[in-house]
């Protein structure tokens, strides 16, 4: 995947918002807190970061392609980073990505899920 596919799927989730910070990285947002993180590499090829379940953190810890995420891993956080960027993990990368936004909406207060129209009924429309 790239940043230009990484972005498209990113903003088709609902209520999501996207800036540019921390030197460059694409950040995605939903109720104002982060979900996914396209940047950080270290040899300049992309890498996407995002956050997790216990279970899958420790699973992505040791699978080939991943790597528990700099800066939030090491400070105790579940967040992982995806390396490699060839193409073969997109399908998988797609699912953490909206595993992430799920997990970051349900950790979001019930107000502020209505309040972006998270939580709404059909009935509601």
């Amino acid at each position: 995947m790239n940043y230009n596919a990484f972005n498209q799927f990113c903003g088709s989730l609902p209520a999501t918002t996207h800036v540019v910070q921390w030197g460059g990285s694409h950040v995605w947002k939903i109720g104002g807190k982060v979900f996914a993180i396209g940047g950080w590499s270290r040899d300049r090829h992309p890498a996407f970061t995002f956050k997790t379940s216990d279970q899958n953190f420790a699973f992505l810890s040791v699978h080939e392609g991943y790597i528990p995420a700099p800066y939030f891993a090491n400070r105790g956080m579940k967040w992982i980073q995806q390396i490699e960027t060839s193409g073969a993990l997109d399908e998988e990368l797609r699912y953490y990505l909206s595993e992430s936004y799920r997990i970051v909406v349900q950790g979001l207060s019930k107000r502020q899920q209505q309040e972006i129209k998270l939580n709404r009924t059909p009935d509601a429309e």
